[in-house]
């Protein structure tokens, strides 16, 4: 019998390139006219993977978040990569949005990808691995097959396939 060929699915965000986004939009943030004396800023907390935009207004919030988005862009990062939270008031009158950096696969997502190969009715086999997913089979043309099938969709989340072999 021929050996099986496999791939992982997996969610990685690299943390040097988000931080090299923030240092960029923060240094933007104190130059630009209409946000220097704003009091405007951003914060990323690499361990905690949180970004924390403070902002006198919701709009300037929001010019923010997408001064920063800018850079992830430009970076090679996708943008389904962070997640922002609804904005909140904060003292001062000001307000306070969170994004948290998405990486690995939660269990429910595991479960709609695997529920998603399966019903495609492809020959290969899905094995979930605490953040990842591993697909096998003995024909390279159904994994090739998933790997087209799951980039079609939409997890709310960037894929990346590594470990093809």
């Amino acid at each position: 019998m021929a050996k099986d060929s496999s791939f992982d699915v997996v969610s990685q965000v690299d943390m040097q390139e988000v931080d090299n986004a923030y240092q960029q939009a923060a240094r933007e943030i104190s130059q630009r006219y209409d946000l220097k004396d704003s009091g405007a800023t951003i914060d990323l907390s690499k361990g905690d993977k949180l970004v924390t935009v403070n902002a006198p207004a919701d709009f300037v919030a929001r010019q923010i978040i997408d001064l920063f988005s800018s850079k992830l862009i430009k970076r090679g990062i996708e943008l389904a990569a962070v997640s922002w939270d609804a904005p909140q008031a904060a003292s001062g009158g000001t307000v306070r949005v969170l994004g948290h950096i998405v990486e690995g696969i939660d269990q429910p997502t595991a479960k709609k990808i695997n529920k998603d190969i399966k019903d495609a009715k492809l020959k290969v086999k899905v094995t979930i691995e605490s953040d990842k997913l591993r697909v096998t089979s003995a024909s390279k043309d159904a994994l090739q097959q998933v790997i087209a099938m799951l980039r079609e969709r939409d997890y709310g989340q960037p894929l990346q396939f590594t470990n093809y072999r």
